[in-house]
């Protein structure tokens, strides 16, 4: 149901807006001025917003330009008994969605209320298609860790400082690279990733600067490196302490001069990139072995940005966790999974030596292996898959999950994590099927799947009952 807020000093008006849209099934809230309007737009959240023009303590276009600071996709919709074509522009350039005269026309106001409601949801599910495309989640977490990364995205975004992030593998480099990116001039330009220690370091060079056609054996036609097709926005350069010398001296040069060659070329291609580097070693034990170039690592600590490790912001797995329980249960289409709050405080106490990263996978497994709740159990049980836990009778007879004492899986021939998720979930559903005597709506409706869904799966898996 849609949240509404009417800010009018007319209770007349308040009244007959409020019995209208009542009856329409919204909720409704109403305030007479436009201070504490906008005291209500900070404490709760609204759809949308119908705001008088002429108020004594607050003008409302006041109160429209304050909120759509707070709020910039919150729709406003201005009402007036004075109105004119000059203020309906004008309150069209400060950002509400439309303007009506009073007394309002019942039809009129209820098309114009239900088109902007409807922009305020086109406007969130783009946004969130927009995040999905460009793999760019939220920072979460609200730890004084956290909360300083955060600001120091805001201060360093919008300059051309290169940054350099450190931190552990799986902390979150690449993350605070692309908000540094799409908090930044360059928004609107391409972010190109190199991953350092993924290619080759006969390969390296070739891959930042491209090379021309014959320039080696395997040079079969020209190619455009990186820092060309990076040029207007930013090259992030992940896990740079994996650089080969040879390419770091190039690197420096390009960084220096804002120029690049082709591997094979002549011809100076000049270039306009935004540099982002991130690694998981320490640089200057690095340049002590030789390994690193000293004036390299000094042209890109302009700004430096630590991710702390998961274990030093246990504060923060609550809040990530229930993000990704939500976020993954929505992939699969199953209602959201409970969190006893036994099993959120075992999930504090892991070590998590795989970081966030891990964390998200053992969300995954278990919202297939557990119940409606997760409990403190399964987090016990599922906590290490190479740890000797079998899946196929970690569920106990009451269907929750339990230590068990029988073999090991072989996890060795499990390719990946994918495989090793399927086997998972046909025998968590093999088993919950068997339990069910193979009644396959009240098995669907036990595991919280369409039934449809289900028989997909028995085919998938090739699940069929044991002949008696």
């Amino acid at each position: 149901m849609a949240k509404l807020l009417i800010i009018d000093d007319e209770r007349a008006i308040r009244n007959t807006l409020r019995e209208i849209l009542e009856y329409e099934n919204y909720e409704v809230e109403d305030i007479d001025n436009g201070i504490e309007g906008l005291e209500l737009i900070k404490k709760k959240k609204f759809d949308l917003v119908l705001c008088d023009i002429k108020m004594n303590r607050m003008d409302g276009m006041e109160v429209l330009e304050q909120a759509l600071a707070y709020s910039p996709d919150l729709p406003f919709i201005m009402i007036s008994g004075h109105g004119t074509v000059e203020t309906a522009i004008e309150a069209s350039k400060k950002g509400a969605f439309d303007f009506i005269s009073k007394p309002p026309d019942l039809n009129r106001l209820l098309i114009t209320v239900r088109n902007a409601l409807d922009r305020g949801t086109l406007v969130t599910e783009t946004k969130v298609l927009k995040r999905k495309v460009s793999k760019t989640r939220d920072i979460l977490g609200s730890s004084e860790n956290i909360n300083k990364i955060k600001e120091t995205i805001e201060r360093v975004a919008p300059t051309e400082a290169r940054v350099l992030i450190t931190g552990a593998n799986g902390s979150g480099k690449e993350l605070v690279a692309r908000w540094l990116h799409e908090k930044s001039q360059r928004a609107e330009s391409p972010l190109i990733e190199v991953n350092c220690a993924a290619i080759p370091s006969e390969l390296i060079e070739s891959e930042l600067f491209g090379h021309e056609k014959g320039s080696f054996t395997s040079a079969v036609k020209q190619r455009i490196g990186k820092f060309e097709l990076a040029n207007g926005g930013t090259l992030f350069l992940d896990e740079i302490g994996d650089m080969s010398l040879s390419a770091q001296a190039k690197v420096l040069r390009a960084l220096q001069e804002h120029k690049i060659t082709r591997v094979g070329g002549e011809k100076e291609l000049e270039v306009n990139v935004r540099v982002l580097a991130a690694t998981n070693k320490d640089l200057l034990k690095e340049i002590e072995a030789g390994n690193f170039r000293m004036d390299l690592y000094h042209r890109l600590n302009v700004i430096n940005i630590h991710v702390p490790h998961l274990t030093e912001r246990t504060e923060d797995i609550p809040e990530i966790a229930l993000n990704f329980l939500e976020e993954i249960c929505r992939d699969y289409g199953m209602p959201v999974k409970k969190i006893s709050d036994t099993a959120m405080c075992a999930l504090q106490e892991l070590p998590w030596t795989g970081n966030v990263r891990e964390l998200h996978n053992m969300i995954e497994r278990l919202i297939i292996l557990s119940d409606k709740t997760i409990t403190e159990n399964d987090v016990i049980s599922f906590a290490n898959p190479g740890g000797g836990t079998n899946i196929g009778t970690a569920i106990s007879s009451n269907g929750h999950a339990g230590t068990s004492s029988s073999s090991a899986i072989d996890y060795e021939k499990f390719n990946n994590f994918q495989d090793y998720k399927d086997h998972a979930e046909k025998e968590f559903i093999k088993f919950k099927l068997e339990k069910n005597n193979w009644n396959v709506s009240k098995t669907a409706d036990d595991i919280e799947i369409q039934r449809s869904h289900l028989y997909s799966k028995i085919e998938k898996f090739g699940l069929k009952r044991a002949v008696e």
